[in-house]
């Protein structure tokens, strides 16, 4: 009798009623991937015979495979919230300190400043330095300053860009003189530790075509003794002079003193038009609390600080695999490696085939509801029909005994 036969049927029917159920448990989880049953037939087989005498004997669930399409992209606006656009996934590391991979970009901070997935696992990358240049292909799990300030940084280069007016007259060649602060600029610098420093530095005319930088404008001695370079420029009002110089600034605190700041004018001209500035900016700053970052389709995290300054603190890695139906998935959204799978090609989002990152975004299931219930109704009338055949099997089985 096929009562087997109808069994294998009713419980490949229940296992595909399973996968079904999970797909659409799983809708509105972020990063989920869709699965399907496939079955395949059990044969019977005369022994010693390889004939094409054999009889169908059941079903069986050959596999349950993933589709891994892209989900739809859905814009949350958290800073955390990352999503994969392409191929790959993101490297995680367990609590337990095994690898895993995930399409999940609802990322935390821990009490440490580490990124971490919910579960708890640590986002992996690459270390940068502070314009986001990767320093190593080592990776490492991401970490962000949170538990202290980043410290100050000394000014050491400023950029000067103005233009001085050609018509000037040469200083103390006109009544009344020209004062020594009409031609002036100021900006803050810093000194080891963060402290502020408004520093001016001016321009006296003392000849055509030729200016005097100065820091003190209290006098014209005083203006000459500290200068602290020469300006000259040719017919076409463009610097013909070092595109340099060096000023000291000095610390309210006297352990520091004095300390050289080189000032780069190479951008300066001589015009007829009125005095203005264009660019005035310097390298140093205060010390700065964390209070925001960015993440870049190339994965580069950018820290803002509170000081103004942002600083890039890592960059995030992308995985991907020869055969990703190979993966095996774990819970909590994510997968790990196996045979089947090959081991990981690792790289940076955007690089090779790896997708781009979108932070503020994330990835949403790629299941299909109207298509899952779709695929519930007919497994539902695949499992009343096996369940016919039981009945049917049996009323026959009924007759049998029966027979007088």
């Amino acid at each position: 009798m096929s009562f087997q036969t109808g069994l294998s049927g009713l419980s490949a029917a229940s296992r595909n009623l399973d996968v079904i159920g999970n797909n659409i448990a799983n809708a509105n989880t972020v990063g989920m991937k869709s699965s399907r049953a496939e079955f395949a037939s059990i044969v019977a087989s005369s022994i010693g015979a390889g004939g094409g005498n054999s009889n169908g004997i059941g079903v069986d669930i050959a596999t349950v495979s993933q589709t891994f399409s892209q989900g739809n992209i859905n814009i949350t606006g958290n800073d955390l919230d990352v999503a994969i656009n392409g191929s790959g996934f993101f490297q995680l590391k367990n609590p337990d300190g095994s690898a895993a991979y995930s399409r999940s970009g609802e990322f935390k901070l821990d009490q440490l400043g580490n990124i971490v997935t919910n579960g708890g696992a640590n986002v992996l990358g690459y270390p940068t330095d502070t314009k986001g240049n990767p320093t190593s292909t080592t990776l490492q799990a991401l970490k962000l300053p949170t538990t202290a300030p980043i410290g100050a940084q000394q000014t050491a280069n400023m950029t000067a860009e103005f233009n001085l007016d050609a018509r000037a007259p040469v200083w103390n060649a006109v009544t009344p003189n020209t004062p020594l602060t009409t031609y002036g600029t100021s900006l803050t610098t810093f000194d080891a530790q963060g402290v502020a420093i408004p520093t001016s530095i001016y321009m006296q005319k003392t000849a055509g075509d030729t200016w005097n930088l100065f820091t003190d404008p209290t006098s014209a001695a005083t203006a000459a003794s500290s200068s602290v370079g020469t300006l000259t420029f040719g017919t076409n009002g463009l610097l013909t002079s070092a595109g340099t110089a060096t000023l000291n600034v000095t610390s309210p605190n006297a352990a520091i003193g004095a300390f050289p700041v080189s000032v780069d004018v190479s951008k300066v001209t001589q015009y007829g038009a009125s005095f203005g500035v264009s660019n005035l900016t310097q390298d140093g700053y205060a010390p700065g609390e964390l209070t925001g970052l960015k993440i870049g389709e190339d994965g580069v995290i950018t820290a803002r600080y509170s000081n103004g300054v942002t600083q890039a603190t890592g960059q995030m890695a992308l995985a991907n695999f020869r055969n990703v139906q190979g993966l095996s998935p774990t819970g909590a959204g994510s997968w790990v490696e196996t045979y089947a799978s090959g081991q990981p090609v690792q790289g940076a989002p955007g690089q090779g085939k790896l997708g781009a990152l979108r932070s503020g975004a994330l990835e949403e299931s790629n299941v299909d509801l109207t298509a899952e219930l779709v695929n519930m109704m007919t497994a539902q009338r695949a499992y009343q029909a096996n369940a016919q055949t039981i009945k049917t099997q049996d009323q026959v089985l009924s007759s049998l005994v029966n027979l007088r």
